[in-house]
């Protein structure tokens, strides 16, 4: 899970962590939030929470001395490097739609004006699956916006005690920053120049189109049981997930594993079961698990 967060942290994406209630998703955030030298603000999304509540809003201010009125902006938490949208699909869609420019475009606009948000910027948002009341389902463009779809599900039972401990005992130190945004920023233009050959690109390629059920070589699973697949976006986050994945295990190159270990956490959610799927109960999960045993990754014609 947290070596998820840190390659969508490093590729210069942001991540959905779905997963039981609990303090674990939050913690993990503030804790990656304290070891970087960045500015951290967290969202509590509710019905309530409306577009400015989040992007900011203007203010009508008077001079005391002239009697002048101008407007002002006051900016919302958005303008921040970690953003934790909590909860995120417990706020309307038109509040969740507030999100869509500033994670796509790194800006804001508002009162007119287009504001630029502080580099690095990343949304880490928190989604409880068991809950449906009071919810609003995420539109598949605020989905594409994430790179990766985390899954978390119940601690083993040394990491339970080891939470047990850390929230009932005394106060624990603050992390000490070991990175800042200078050297986030360096990161993630390093990963970008991380190579990925022409086979890699290919192999990203193959598995982001196997999901589309019109594509005459999709497989039996994808076509019975696929509404809708994944799109350019897809092989996009593929790529630089595992340029992420090659980086951080010391690697200066792309190899299949690395597109292999981050295509479940791309494309779990860029798959959209139909509703034969769901009357069957066939989840993205399985359709995932069915491309990576069925898509061939590209092998070196070299022997030893």
């Amino acid at each position: 899970m947290l070596d998820e967060i840190l390659m969508a942290l490093v590729a210069g994406g942001h991540a959905l962590l779905v997963g039981v209630p609990g303090l674990a998703k939050t913690l993990m955030i503030r804790s990656v939030a304290e070891a970087m030298h960045l500015d951290f603000r967290r969202i509590q999304f509710t019905p309530d929470l409306v577009p400015s509540d989040i992007t900011g809003t203007e203010i009508l201010e008077e001079d005391a001395a002239t009697g002048q009125r101008s407007f002002r902006f006051v900016r919302g938490p958005l303008f921040a490097n970690i953003v934790l949208a909590d909860e995120i699909n417990r706020a309307p869609p038109r509040t969740q739609a507030a999100l869509l420019e500033a994670m796509q475009e790194h800006r804001v606009t508002a009162g007119g004006e287009t504001m630029r948000l502080a580099e690095p910027f990343f949304v880490l948002a928190t989604q409880n699956p068991i809950e449906q009341e009071g919810t609003y389902p995420l539109p598949e463009a605020q989905l594409d916006r994430f790179l990766f779809d985390i899954r978390i599900g119940y601690p083993g039972e040394e990491d339970e005690v080891a939470i047990l401990r850390e929230t009932t005992g005394v106060e624990r130190a603050p992390l000490v920053p070991v990175i800042g945004g200078d050297e986030a920023r360096a990161l993630q233009r390093l990963v970008r120049e991380v190579p990925a050959a022409d086979a890699a690109l290919r192999f990203a390629a193959a598995l982001a189109r196997a999901t589309r059920p019109d594509a005459p070589d999709a497989p039996d699973l994808v076509k019975k049981y696929v509404r809708w697949g994944a799109g350019p976006r897809a092989g996009q986050a593929l790529i630089l997930g595992a340029k992420a994945a090659a980086l951080l295990a010391g690697r200066f190159a792309v190899a299949p594993e690395d597109i292999r270990r981050v295509a479940r956490p791309v494309l779990r959610h860029r798959v959209l079961p139909n509703f034969a799927a769901e009357a069957e109960g066939i989840t993205s999960e399985r359709i995932v698990e069915d491309l990576l045993a069925r898509v061939s990754a590209p092998r070196s014609d070299i022997r030893l």
